[in-house]
């Protein structure tokens, strides 16, 4: 075990444990769009960065980290809500409703941050994908591989490839269940599951009694 200080506390942390598993256990509120259980950490929206400073630096001198991907070791100072983790913030989220700007989820976390409307110019014809790339590594990791990234600038996206039905999605909707903004839609029809394009009969329960 180690020893670490959020925002002026003594926190208790598995030696080499990710700060934001840390600070999600200790019931900090910090963003963190692209992070998931399911998945390894990415840090690709970088909401959750913050200030830390370690044993041995000069007085006054801190560094921004990526929470979600710098492990913890004894002595750490961290603080999740500087001036100047704040305006970062404010910063990646007033990017991300440039983005998304008529996501639900965006606009509430831009609300939360006193931003009520872009300072960027809007995407042209937005959607709800903020890239996080959740889905496409929950797939990586169940060894589907049927979706990924493509292109670039406004129009870069998720997709299948030649935005084709996917011949390696199995329809199991992890894409979905993971995706943070409802971006991946899919339909149930009772018999049927349709996603990406792709429809796949359900599996019928034929127990009897």
């Amino acid at each position: 075990m180690v020893t670490i200080t959020i925002n002026g506390k003594l926190v208790k942390a598995e030696e080499n444990e990710m700060l934001l598993a840390v600070l999600k256990r200790t019931g900090h509120d910090i963003p963190a769009m692209c992070d998931h259980a399911a998945v390894e950490p990415y840090g690709g929206c970088r909401l959750c960065s913050v200030e830390i400073r370690k044993k041995g630096w000069d007085e006054g001198w801190t560094k921004v980290v990526t929470s979600c991907l710098y492990p913890v070791e004894d002595g750490l100072v961290v603080t999740t809500h500087s001036p100047e983790i704040v305006e970062l913030r404010r910063t990646l989220i007033d990017l991300l409703l440039a983005r998304c700007p008529n996501t639900p989820a965006i606009q509430k976390l831009a609300e939360d941050y006193g931003i009520f409307k872009t300072t960027y110019e809007e995407r042209p014809e937005p959607d709800d994908c903020i890239l996080c790339a959740l889905c496409t590594r929950v797939c990586d990791t169940m060894g589907f591989s049927a979706i990924a990234a493509s292109g670039r600038g406004h129009g870069r996206e998720i997709s299948p490839p030649l935005n084709a039905p996917p011949p390696d999605c199995t329809g199991c909707l992890s894409c979905a269940r993971v995706c943070p903004t409802g971006h991946i839609k899919y339909e149930d029809n009772g018999a049927t599951l349709t996603i990406w394009g792709k429809t796949f009969e359900k599996m019928q329960d034929k127990t009897t009694g």
